[in-house]
This record gives C-alpha cells, sequence and structure tokens, in this order.
C-alpha cells in the first residue's frame, strides 16, 4: 500500500493520519489460563479454552468479561483464536488477553489480532515454525486505533460475514447429514424410488469387478506438462477426488472404473469416469458386468468395512476384498439412485463454493478495514 495522502508509515504499518497506534500491554491485561487438560468435564457448565481451536467444558471459571485467547503453544501456535465475552476457565498454556481500556472494542482487537498475531511470532524467529509464544509476543505487538465509532462499524461488518459463513456451514452440515440419511435407505433398499420393486442380487465383489493394483510410477516418463498426449490425472492412496496431472506408461482406459485406497487410510473408493493413471497403493475395480460406479463406490463406502489384515501400515489386497459382497438393484434403479445422490452432493458442492467465496471476501474486507485502506465512515 503506497503512503498516499492523509496516512501515515507506523509500525503496524500504513494507516489513516486520524487513527491512533498503540502496544498491547498499555491498552490490555495479558494474562494465562490456570487449569490442565484434565480438569475439562463432558457437559460442563462454562467453555474451557486449551490449545486448539476444540472448545471443551468445565463447572469452574475464572474469567467473566470479554476476551480474547490464543494458543501459547503446540500445533495451534499463531493460528487458535478465540473471542468471548461472559464466564470461563482457560487452559495454564492459553494466554488470555481481557479488560481493555476505554480507546478499544475487544470485538474490535479480536478481529486485527488473529489476522496479524501468527505473521508477527514468525518474523520474530528464525525457524520455519514456532513452537511456542512468549508473553512479549503479545504484550509488545502495536495496534492500529481507529475512533471506537469506526472500530465498531468495522467489527459489525466482518462480524456479519462471520455470520452469513457459520449460517452455510451449519447449512452444508443439514444438506449432509440428509444426505446420510438417504443413503441409509437408498442404499439398503429399505426404501424404493418410484417405479422399482425387484428383488436386489448379492455377489462378491470377483464377480462384479475386475480388481487389480495401481501400477508404479516411472520417474522418466512423468511430467506435471498438461498439453501431453497421454496426460491423466495420476491418483495415489489419497482421499481427494483429485489428482497430480501427468503422464505414464501405465494408465486406465475404461472411463467407468472405481479406485479404493489401499494403504494408511484404506477403503475409500471414487468413482470415476475419465482415464487415469493409479500409483502407490491403490486398487482399481474395473467392471465385469453393467453397472453404474458411482452408485456401487457410493455403496462401498457406506456399506462395506473392509478388514485390515496387515499387521503393520494398514493395507488391502485384491484378493482381500474380492471375497466381500455387495447388494446390486437392477441398473436402471442404479441410476436413479446415483442421480439423486448426485444431486445433493452437487448441491453441498455450491454452497461450499458459496461459502469458501464468502471467506476469501472476508479476507478482501479485512485487508481494507483493518489497515483504513477502505473507511466505513
Amino acid at each position: 500500500m503506497e503512503l498516499r495522502s492523509g496516512y501515515k508509515q507506523t509500525e503496524a504499518g500504513i494507516i489513516p493520519e486520524d487513527w491512533g497506534i498503540d502496544c498491547i500491554e498499555n491498552i490490555a491485561r495479558v494474562t494465562t489460563g490456570g487449569k490442565n487438560t484434565q480438569d475439562r468435564v463432558d457437559d460442563g457448565e462454562y467453555p474451557f479454552f486449551v490449545r486448539s481451536q476444540t472448545i471443551e467444558r468445565i463447572n469452574s471459571y475464572s474469567f467473566d468479561g470479554e476476551a480474547v485467547l490464543t494458543a501459547g503453544d503446540g500445533v495451534g501456535t499463531g493460528k487458535v483464536f478465540h473471542y468471548i465475552n461472559g464466564k470461563f476457565d482457560a487452559h495454564q498454556r492459553v494466554y488470555l488477553i481481557s479488560t481493555f481500556i476505554g480507546s478499544i472494542e475487544g470485538y474490535y482487537f479480536y478481529l486485527y489480532f488473529s489476522s496479524r498475531f501468527y505473521n508477527r511470532i514468525m518474523q520474530m524467529t528464525a525457524k520455519s515454525s514456532v513452537d511456542s509464544v512468549r508473553r512479549e509476543m503479545i504484550a509488545k505487538m502495536a495496534i492500529p486505533l481507529p475512533a471506537k465509532k469506526e472500530q465498531r462499524a468495522i467489527a459489525k461488518a466482518l462480524s456479519d460475514v462471520d455470520a452469513l459463513i457459520a449460517s452455510l456451514d451449519k447449512l452444508i452440515t443439514k444438506k449432509r447429514n440428509i444426505k446420510q440419511g438417504a443413503m441409509q435407505q437408498l442404499l439398503t433398499g429399505k426404501k424404493r424410488l418410484p417405479g422399482f420393486g425387484e428383488a436386489w442380487k448379492v455377489k462378491k465383489l470377483e464377480g462384479v469387478f475386475l480388481i487389480t493394483a495401481g501400477g508404479d510410477l516411472d520417474n522418466n516418463n512423468f511430467s506435471l506438462v498438461k498439453d501431453e498426449k497421454y496426460c491423466f490425472p495420476v491418483y495415489s492412496n489419497s482421499l481427494s477426488e483429485k489428482g497430480l496431472y501427468g503422464y505414464t506408461s501405465f494408465y486406465i482406459q475404461e472411463e467407468n472404473t472405481i479406485t479404493v485406497t489401499a494403504r494408511g487410510t484404506v477403503g475409500f473408493a471414487n468413482a470415476r469416469d475419465h482415464k487415469y493413471s493409479a500409483i502407490g497403493r491403490v486398487l482399481i475395480l474395473s467392471p465385469l458386468t453393467k453397472i453404474n460406479c458411482f452408485f456401487a463406490a457410493e455403496y462401498i463406502n457406506n456399506r462395506i468395512r473392509f478388514v485390515n489384515e496387515s499387521t503393520g501400515v494398514p493395507q488391502l489386497t485384491a484378493p482381500q476384498i474380492s471375497k466381500y459382497y455387495i447388494s446390486i438393484p437392477s441398473y436402471e434403479e442404479q441410476i436413479s439412485i446415483a442421480k439423486v445422490l448426485s444431486d445433493m452432493d452437487k448441491e453441498i458442492t455450491a454452497i461450499e463454493a458459496r461459502r469458501d467465496k464468502t471467506k476469501a471476501i472476508k479476507q478482501c474486507m479485512m485487508q481494507a478495514l483493518l489497515t483504513g485502506r477502505i473507511r466505513l465512515l
């Protein structure tokens, strides 16, 4: 951001000339909690803040009021933040910023601190990651101070976006639960779609699919270039539907198959409707009979629990899974069930895309509002 007219350079960056600036220790109290992890109580009366994004419960409270909390060490260092106004307790390695003086609004402080603190601690260490937070990292951090009316306007704008994101998360959870209920009914035949009544057939997987293992990647014949003649997604044992793009001498010609993760987190199926390469520990299920692979993948994920027979790293083999059974309706009913579930997936994906876009908009808003580049008053 250029230093244009009406702005000034400060320790916190470029801010409007009419904004103040001060260190946290001058505008709030910085302390730590006093409880241990074992003090938590399931279904306790009060929130108990520990060193993770998960809020535990406890039956005591040591604090009552407005506060911002962050992890003092552990994997959440510089990444876990909470805002509360009420009774609560905190772990002894959780920092607590409270007792805000008259020049700052607590929620405005939360927004600024949570968006800037990680970068600050990374600048204060020579390592690529930080193990713990020292009190002075917080206490000496500079905070821009617009007039309180403007702080409230900034907090209101961003909290409204947070509320929208939370509502979309809640809707996504609701839609996923609805889909889960639909799968329990449709994939067991407990609920039949209109026009279908024929009995389902039970078959072993080996009678429905040719089951093979993924090939080995030839490093001399692999590229991340996307415009090669034999350029296909390359799948390993990731649970993601996405793969790297590259090419190998080994690839799947069929465009109606299933991949099943066979090492590490095992047994997760994905329907594939395109040519691809499969590497790592992945099993490939190629239909021997007329079957809708989306239906079959949903059935495998929700109705089959593969048992890992390895004593070391969890893994599955083709002979192991070939003996498991799958219940199959008519091909037409498979297609109808697959369409219902696919439509649900598309709806969930659309809501997720809207939520992710809203999160990106919020990040842009924070960058603009918390630096004064855009003024609300």
